[in-house]
């Protein structure tokens, strides 16, 4: 027989979980109402609470810590000055990633064009199987150069769906918001970053072979 005590005390402990992300939920929406109002202090808990995941989210775009910073500081002067115009249909930090986004695409658009993976025209393969622990072959430190380097030649339009779903973990309905794309079209690009970025880690394998 099944020792109720365990399943009692799992679900007494997923409850409580799902009751502190209610309750946080709801003070992020207080802070919200209270920074549309003009409460510079709640706006700037706010920055407190999202500044660093930002930052790491822009600095895989930027690739450049200065700048990554400029971007980050920007956003949020951006969000502070339009935030009585934010509906609240969205959470706050799929905003406020939009935002920063939108900057760093803007910023980059500025610079000399740089060569990038051209992915449009691409068919769409299965992709390489290299899911078997690859860093057995070579230092982790080496693999974790490789697909950086692989995320940073993706175009930022297929950038942004892998990093955002991929690295930062959000769902597909957010990180499509964010990148105000549909669903589908969302699924279409991520699916070719990754293929993007499995085949510069499988080409590099192969090489390592040699």
């Amino acid at each position: 027989m099944t020792d109720p005590l365990p399943r009692a005390l799992g679900a007494k402990r997923d409850a409580k979980l799902r009751s502190m992300g209610g309750r946080a939920a709801g003070v992020e929406a207080t802070l919200v109402d209270r920074a549309r109002s003009g409460d510079r202090l709640a706006f700037e808990e706010l920055v407190r609470r999202h500044a660093d995941r930002l930052y790491a989210v822009i600095l895989r775009f930027t690739a450049d810590d200065d700048e990554a910073q400029e971007v980050t500081q920007e956003t949020f002067l951006r969000a502070w000055r339009s935030i009585g115009n934010f509906e609240g249909r969205s959470r706050f930090f799929t905003w406020i990633y939009r935002i920063g986004i939108n900057e760093a695409k803007r910023r980059a658009a500025r610079r000399a064009p740089e060569p990038v993976l051209s992915l449009d025209d691409e068919p769409v393969p299965e992709a390489p199987d290299w899911s078997e622990a690859p860093q057995t072959r070579f230092e982790q430190s080496e693999l974790r150069e490789v697909l950086e380097r692989a995320v940073r030649a993706l175009p930022v339009e297929y950038r942004a769906p892998l990093i955002l779903r991929d690295v930062e973990g959000l769902s597909t309905a957010e990180a499509a918001e964010v990148v105000e794309l549909g669903e589908a079209a969302f699924k279409s690009r991520l699916h070719r970053a990754r293929l993007a970025v499995r085949r510069a880690v499988d080409e590099h394998l192969a090489g390592a072979k040699r």
